[in-house]
């Protein structure tokens, strides 16, 4: 036999030998690969860094610190890293489905989590996001975003030993980790922070300090504030060391000063360790925040882009395998720059704010004219430019709308926001949403709103009040809005407990470290009672749970869904009926989906054969067919091949999707006689 096949037989059989008996063979070859990357990246990661901070002696220290995480990572994630060189989409693949948790919620503590992983599976699940687990200062965590110790998981839920080993067993069964990367400030009980109310001068020099009101009264001119009500202000007084610290979310998150090179660069290596403890999406928090300078608004400077590049050549060199998520709360304008050009990009991906909010708008007004426009405008960006799709996440429901064009509709914006509002805390007529509202300012009546998908769907004001065709409505809400979600362009994220119809949770109010925090009606503990209930179709749990899982599996076999189809929006003449195409080549996908709780009639202008993929039954449409949508908002899927064969199941939804050689999802129709395609509807008001 040759050497290269003894060579391959210690290399599969016995790992550890291999290492020891070629170490220095594979120590070059790490070298030269390391190398290459840094080589490709150097002169533009220099230029900025050198631009940014003019400081050569701090860049030199970065690039041999990025060299020794490299070398310390571990044999697995180096070859998965070369593996996703090679194929740099692979976030972007139609199969993946993300589910964000926390972990003592979930399963107790991070071990529970890897027992729980089966359940997962079960669930479609291939992108694991854990929310914040760091360790944080209990009453004073704000949910696990004020970090007291980068490198340290919180003792009640494992160790760093644990995550790495959750980080194996996902890989080994087709899972990639999330974790959250809180980079605008540390807790006031970090080390550098205690250190700085020490009167150290370099700590205090890590954050912002003042030692009197003059430069924090010219902040406050032009910086908005986050938490108006609960946290006032973006400066805290600290009576035991007489200075002033910038602290622009809660009193005891301290705002790091990036315009010290010591601080990014310490950043960075709390960076590279948590990526070597075998993360594959690094969620970076608060990103718009970062950079802040006198006499502006400090959001969104073009500061924080530069930081964000550097940041993504640095994982780009050292962990290429690492996919940078950044969570940008902004307007849709502000958003996009935050993934780059295709030639510099940023982040990998993003979250789809504003199309999450101006979904739940549309629900409320039954309007989906915004939520046309705002899908238009993400179908118009480049196919690289990938976002995070949800319903709900950890977070409370800010309304940034396009408040602009709301008012060239004769929106007003706080008595639109007021309307939203009381339609989702269930005060205004007709309204079955139940939730709590966050942030709740007397004086410019402005909140934000807080709830599960179930209870904001009405599920649960039907279950109290033991209404049956309520519920059934309520259900079909919950899965036309998951099925519009996976039918975005972009990868789909759920939020753990959605996908048993998991109601909101008021027991926090019991808790006074949480009391005051009304985020914690859709932070409960996860109740596997419940989800054991998931194969009862019977059950609202197994309704769900059953006809999401096929949703998620469709949409993870069929072509449509790929990465590079086109996406549109199509118009069927109804300003409360949203319609989604997908093309690939000659296969096409339209759902629909009825914003409106009353029958509606869409009009299409297709031809084809399908077959029910349940009952078999072949089915043919013709030109200018007139669809009518179920009021009682129900779903039927279909799937066309190019042999004229089709699929179908059954969907709870207003939603529906028609297709001609594909897939979609599809409410009962009927056929009525056709009226004129060119006759407009009343748009819907509120």
């Amino acid at each position: 036999m040759s050497d290269n096949h003894y060579r391959r037989e210690i290399f599969y059989r016995f790992p550890d030998i291999y290492k020891y008996l070629f170490r220095e063979e594979i120590m070059k070859k790490d070298q030269e690969i390391f190398q290459e990357r840094l080589n490709h990246h150097h002169d533009e990661l220099r230029w900025l860094y050198t631009e940014l901070y003019h400081n050569d002696d701090m860049f030199a220290e970065l690039c041999d610190q990025m060299y020794q995480y490299f070398t310390a990572r571990r044999r697995a994630l180096k070859n998965r890293d070369l593996e996703r060189e090679k194929n740099p989409d692979w976030f972007r693949q139609k199969d993946m489905l993300g589910m964000m948790l926390y972990i003592d919620n979930f399963a107790g503590n991070i071990k529970g989590v890897s027992a729980k992983l089966p359940y997962l599976k079960e669930c479609n699940v291939n992108c694991l996001h854990l929310m914040p687990f760091l360790d944080t200062p209990k009453g004073r965590s704000d949910g696990g975003y004020a970090v007291a110790d980068f490198r340290k998981v919180r003792p009640d839920l494992g160790s760093m030993k644990d995550l790495a080993a959750l980080a194996d067993k996902c890989h080994k069964n087709g899972m990639n980790l999330c974790m959250d990367f809180v980079m605008n400030h540390t807790s006031e009980d970090h080390e550098w922070a205690k250190k700085a109310r020490q009167g150290d001068g370099e700590y205090m020099s890590r954050y912002f300090f003042y030692n009197n009101r003059e430069i924090p009264d010219e902040y406050e001119k032009t910086v908005p504030q986050v938490f108006p009500t609960t946290a006032p202000g973006n400066f805290t007084w600290l009576p035991d060391i007489g200075h002033y610290v910038m602290t622009t979310f809660y009193p005891y998150q301290w705002d790091l000063n990036y315009g010290n090179p010591r601080v990014f660069n310490e950043m960075m290596y709390n960076f590279l360790f948590l990526a070597n403890q075998g993360m594959d999406v690094i969620r970076i928090d608060a990103v718009p925040y970062i950079w802040k300078e006198l006499g502006t608004p400090c959001r969104n400077l073009k500061q924080v882009h530069t930081i964000v590049r550097m940041m993504r050549m640095i994982a780009e060199i050292v962990c290429p395998s690492v996919v940078l998520l950044g969570e940008v709360v902004m307007e849709p304008e502000k958003v996009v720059p935050y993934f780059g050009t295709v030639e510099k990009p940023e982040c990998h991906m993003l979250y789809n704010v504003t199309t999450m909010a101006t979904t739940w708008n549309s629900i409320a007004t039954r309007d989906i004219r915004l939520l046309k426009k705002q899908m238009d405008i993400v179908n118009s960006l480049p196919k690289q430019y990938t976002f995070l799709n949800y319903l709900r996440c950890h977070d409370d429901i800010g309304w940034g709308l396009d408040f602009a064009t709301l008012k060239d509709w004769g929106m007003d914006e706080p008595s639109h926001k007021r309307y939203l509002n009381d339609f989702f805390t269930g005060k205004h007529p007709g309204s079955d949403s139940r939730g709590e509202l966050y942030n709740d300012d007397p004086v410019t009546q402005d909140a934000r709103f807080c709830g599960t998908t179930a209870s904001m769907c009405g599920i649960e004001a039907a279950l109290f009040e033991k209404d049956d065709e309520k519920l059934k409505r309520g259900i079909r809400e919950d899965l036309m809005l998951h099925a519009y979600m996976l039918t975005q362009s972009g990868i789909p994220m759920l939020y753990s407990s959605d996908e048993i119809g998991r109601l909101n949770d008021y027991s926090y109010k019991e808790d006074p470290d949480k009391a005051a925090d009304s985020r914690y009606i859709h932070r409960g503990a996860f109740q596997w009672e419940l989800a054991g209930k998931r194969n009862s179709k019977s059950s609202v749990e197994g309704q769900i749970f059953q006809t999401l899982s096929r949703m998620e599996q469709i949409r993870s076999q069929e072509s449509v869904f790929d990465k590079d189809c086109d996406v549109y929006t199509y118009d069927v003449h109804d300003d409360s009926i949203l319609c989604i195409l997908r093309q690939k080549g000659n296969e096409r996908f339209i759902g629909i989906f009825n914003f409106s709780d009353s029958e509606k009639t869409a009009w299409m202008q297709e031809e084809g054969t399908f077959r029910d993929l349940i009952t078999d039954q072949t089915l043919r449409t013709w030109s200018f067919r007139l669809m009518d949508l179920c009021g009682v908002r129900g779903c039927n899927c279909y799937l066309v091949n190019k042999k004229d064969v089709a699929l179908r199941i059954h969907v709870f939804l207003l939603c529906y999707i028609f297709i001609f050689y594909k897939l979609f999802w599809y409410s009962e129709i009927t056929c009525r006689a056709p009226l004129p395609l060119h006759r407009s509807l009343p748009h819907s008001h509120h």
